[in-house]
C-alpha cells in the first residue's frame, strides 16, 4: 500500500446532528439502490442468526435503517437521541448484564467508535458463549481506498497506529480503515492477544457497487436501480467487509 491517507473535509453537513440522521432515513426510503444495500446487510445478519424467536439481538447505530423488517425482535439503538429507535446506547458502555445477548449487529458503526477496545471488552462481557458480533464496514482494498479517500467525508487512514479516534462528534469522528486495522493488520500481534475469547468466523469483501452507484447519503443516484443490481452481481471489487466475530 503506497497511498497516503487523505482526510476529506465535511461538505457543510452537520453529521452529528440528530436531524441529519432523520433526513437520512427519508433518503434511504427514496433511493431503491441504497435500500438494496441495506437489505443485503440485513440478509447477512439474518443468515448468520437463523431462527430468531429465542434470540436476544441488539443493533448498535441503527440510525436511519430498517432492521426490524428482517429481525422483528431486534432492539434498535443509537448513540444519538432519535425518535425511531428503541434505546439510546453508547457502544463503549453497553447497558446489559453479563452474557445477556446472543447477537450484536452493526452497519458502518465500528469505525465511528472512539475507543474500540472498550467496545470489544463490553461485547465479550455481554455476549453469551457462541454469541456473535456481526458488522458491515468499509473495506481497505485499492478500490475502497480510492473511493473513501477521495469521495467520502470521513477519514480513511490505514497507516495510523493508535486505534483511538481523534476527538470529535459521534458521527463526524471516524477512521474507515479501523476495521481492517483491528481485524487484519493487528489481529495476530495485538487483537487476538487482548481478546483471546474472540475469533473471526467471516471476513469477506462484499457489495462493490450498490452503495457507490446509489450515491449513498450525499450524492444523487448514478444509474437506474435495475442496472445497478445487474452490475453488482457481476462485479468482483470490494468496498465493504462483512465481518462475523464469535465469542468462544
Amino acid at each position: 500500500m503506497s497511498e497516503k491517507p487523505v482526510k476529506k473535509e465535511n461538505r457543510k453537513v452537520d453529521w452529528d446532528a440528530p436531524e441529519t440522521t432523520i433526513a437520512s432515513k427519508n433518503i434511504i426510503q427514496q433511493k431503491k439502490a441504497l435500500r438494496l444495500f441495506y437489505k443485503q446487510c440485513y440478509q447477512f445478519f439474518k443468515n448468520e442468526i437463523g431462527e430468531i424467536s429465542d434470540k436476544k439481538i441488539v443493533e448498535l447505530g441503527s440510525g436511519a435503517g430498517f432492521i426490524k423488517e428482517y429481525l422483528h425482535n431486534c432492539i434498535t439503538s443509537d448513540v444519538l437521541d432519535l425518535p425511531f429507535v428503541d434505546r439510546q446506547i453508547d457502544a463503549m458502555e453497553l447497558p446489559f448484564n453479563k452474557e445477556e445477548l446472543d447477537y450484536i449487529c452493526m452497519i458502518d458503526v465500528f469505525h465511528h467508535i472512539p475507543d474500540v477496545k472498550l467496545f470489544l471488552n463490553e461485547a465479550v462481557r455481554v455476549l453469551q458463549p457462541g454469541g456473535k458480533v456481526l458488522m458491515v464496514e468499509p473495506a481497505n482494498t485499492k478500490w475502497g481506498r480510492f473511493i473513501y479517500q477521495n469521495f467520502h467525508h470521513e477519514l480513511f487512514d490505514p497507516f495510523i497506529k493508535d486505534w483511538k479516534l481523534p476527538n470529535g462528534g459521534p458521527m463526524s469522528s471516524a477512521n474507515g480503515a479501523l476495521p481492517w486495522i483491528v481485524f487484519k493488520r493487528d489481529w495476530e500481534t495485538i487483537t487476538k492477544k487482548k481478546f483471546p475469547m474472540l475469533s473471526i468466523q467471516t471476513f469477506e469483501k462484499k457489495i462493490p457497487l450498490l452503495y457507490l452507484l446509489s450515491g449513498g447519503l450525499s450524492y444523487p443516484q448514478i444509474l437506474p436501480t435495475k442496472f445497478i443490481s445487474l452490475l453488482d452481481k457481476i462485479s468482483a471489487s470490494g468496498m465493504f467487509y462483512f465481518i462475523c466475530l464469535e465469542k468462544e
